[in-house]
C-alpha cells in the first residue's frame, strides 16, 4: 500500500505564489502549472479553492469565453504604493 504523504503547502498557497510570477493565466493553464505539485487535485477542488480566494479578495476571475476564465491576483493599496 502506497503512503500519501502531506503537501508543506495548501492549494491556494500554490496558486497565488504561480500567479505573483507569471501574471495572469487561464483557468486550464493555472490548473494544469497545479497538477505538477498536486496529482491527487481534481477540477472540481480546484474550483472550490478558486471560489474560496475571490470571496476572500485575494483573486479575480473573468469570464474571456464561454468556459474559459481569466484568473489574476487583485492589486492591494500597499502594493500599488511601494
Amino acid at each position: 500500500m502506497a503512503s500519501k504523504t502531506w503537501k508543506s503547502y495548501p492549494p491556494y498557497v500554490v496558486i497565488f505564489e504561480i500567479l505573483e510570477k507569471k501574471g495572469p493565466l487561464t483557468d486550464v493553464e493555472l490548473f494544469e502549472l497545479l497538477r505538477d505539485s498536486y496529482e491527487d487535485l481534481g477540477f472540481r477542488s480546484f474550483n472550490q479553492t478558486l471560489m474560496k480566494m475571490e470571496i476572500e479578495g485575494k483573486i479575480y476571475v473573468s469570464t474571456i469565453t464561454k468556459g474559459k476564465r481569466r484568473i489574476a491576483l487583485v492589486k492591494t493599496a500597499e502594493k500599488r504604493e511601494a
